[in-house]
């Protein structure tokens, strides 16, 4: 942050939360799906995890909703969400164009994550530069700044095991304070679309599952929201980041 510039206000209400999705069209969308669902299956699938994602972001508090979308808008999207098109280019572009349409603290997520809650998704950069929700996979479900800066994104290499602990070190060799966020499933294949219907079993992806497959057995572990840690320092962070493992959900 640079310290010659005035604070800008950092509470849940001042933040813009956006979500980077593709319209869920067969053979567009989830193909590591099919098999062993046919691509129309993969297509439902997606439709009811971004229907998920959706509704969590309608709940939670913000300055304004923006959905950032490959295709057009469907019957699935609730009322409050601003949509802008997805910018040409490869994914790191494309998410950093996201973040460059916005003039304050901003929170991404992908579609991949149904289980995702409102609780997640609230968030305070009172105390911190950026927020960093890691995936199971390698990349990342989540990512915030408070003062968005597309050069922190552009360039970080995409759906590759290593994707979310290079992002994580580009924020921290920025000197951001960042904080992490739990570690989340995101859905890529079947064995993932069954623990991520286990986690959240009242939600339309567990209720789409369900009817295509039959009914998901509970998952004895449902991830919780975590108490979030405090800042991370920068010198113990980049030290994090040297090991970390995080995901690619939102990068995907």
């Amino acid at each position: 942050m640079d310290p010659a510039c005035p604070e800008r206000p950092q509470g849940p209400e001042d933040v813009t939360l956006l979500v980077i999705a593709k319209e869920p069209r067969p053979g567009r969308v989830k193909t590591r799906l099919t098999p062993p669902f046919t691509p129309e299956e993969a297509a439902a699938l997606a439709e009811a995890a971004l229907v998920d994602t959706l509704h969590a972001v309608a709940a939670t508090p913000a300055r304004r909703r923006v959905l950032v979308l490959d295709g057009a808008p469907g019957a699935w999207l609730p009322d409050g969400f601003e949509v802008v098109p997805q910018c040409a280019g490869t994914l790191d572009e494309r998410l950093a164009a996201a973040f460059a349409g916005c003039d304050g603290p901003a929170l991404l997520v992908g579609m991949d994550t149904p289980q995702v809650t409102p609780e997640l998704l609230t968030v305070d950069f009172a105390g911190c530069d950026a927020y960093f929700g890691p995936a199971e996979d390698g990349g990342f479900w989540a990512l915030g700044l408070a003062e968005p800066d597309p050069a922190l994104l552009r360039g970080v290499p995409m759906s590759t095991d290593t994707t979310g602990a290079v992002q994580r070190a580009r924020l921290v060799e920025a000197g951001l304070r960042v904080r992490d966020l739990p570690r989340l499933r995101d859905v890529d294949t079947a064995p993932d679309a069954t623990a991520a219907a286990a986690a959240a079993p009242g939600g339309s992806f567990a209720a789409e599952l369900t009817r295509l497959r039959g009914p998901v057995p509970s998952s004895p572990t449902s991830p919780v929201p975590s108490p979030l840690p405090g800042p991370v320092p920068a010198q113990a962070a980049g030290q994090d980041a040297t090991r970390a493992t995080a995901g690619r959900g939102a990068a995907r």
